[in-house]
């Protein structure tokens, strides 16, 4: 039970405090850039000289490479469009797309790829938009 004033803990093991203690601990652990593992023997190893590179594209600049059937600068469109418009602002029609993304102070190249869309038609998600302006996707 708890009293007047007194916040009531709905989740996790320790309070709000307690939890910030924690965070402020581990921030350096995360900011560094190191590994924050104890134990040499759990951190990941590189690929070995006899080993390919774990690399799709690796002579190009996305971490991890691009999935199959896909070219990075539809990746990097992907992104763009994915960064600039929230889920909420789906289903849309493409101008209303166009609309939530200059709302969201997207860039005008994003903007003007997405003025390619037709301005009636109705879209559900990133995949879609991608696939109406005429780049490849997955699966």
């Amino acid at each position: 039970m708890t009293g007047p004033g007194e916040d009531r803990q709905t989740s996790g093991t320790h309070g709000a405090r307690a939890d910030d203690v924690l965070a402020a601990e581990a921030e350096p652990i995360t900011r560094s850039g190191h590994s924050g593992r104890a134990e040499e023997s759990r951190e990941v190893e590189p690929s070995g000289e006899d080993q390919p590179d774990v690399d799709l594209a690796p002579d190009g600049t996305l971490t991890g490479g691009t999935p199959t059937g896909i070219d990075q600068a539809t990746v990097q469109l992907r992104a763009e469009l994915a960064r600039w418009l929230d889920r909420a602002d789906f289903p849309a029609t493409g101008a209303e797309l166009v609309e939530a993304a200059r709302d969201h102070r997207a860039p005008d190249a994003v903007a003007d790829e997405l003025a390619r869309l037709e301005p009636t038609r109705s879209y559900d998600r990133v995949g879609e938009v991608v696939r109406a302006l005429g780049h490849p996707t997955e699966g």
